[in-house]
């Protein structure tokens, strides 16, 4: 049997800010619950220049739905750019949340 088929699953940690029309319409829910399925822990919060940032842990490949559905973004919404950051997790985070 090879040796690679219990491979120890490593956390790690995006931070993402996003820009375009993504405040006041419903974005930071639409990232809420998309984050929630995924089983992510982190936190989502609207900045003062008008754009919307997230921090989120977990596995690589459930980060990168959580991106693809950002770089996306709910109907409502209009996404320019999205600048991620991807880092060792640290572990420290609770269930993802709404930030204030």
């Amino acid at each position: 049997m090879a040796s690679d088929e219990h491979i120890e699953r490593q956390i790690e940690r995006l931070h993402a800010v996003v820009r375009g029309d993504v405040q006041a319409v419903g974005f930071r829910y639409f990232v809420h619950r998309k984050a929630r399925q995924l089983r992510l822990a982190g936190w989502v919060r609207n900045n003062d220049d008008g754009s919307v940032e997230l921090v989120a842990e977990g596995e690589r490949d459930r980060l990168e739905q959580l991106k693809r559905a950002v770089e996306e973004g709910p109907r409502t919404a209009r996404v320019d750019r999205v600048d991620a950051q991807w880092s060792q997790g640290t572990g420290g985070l609770k269930a993802f949340d709404l930030a204030w």
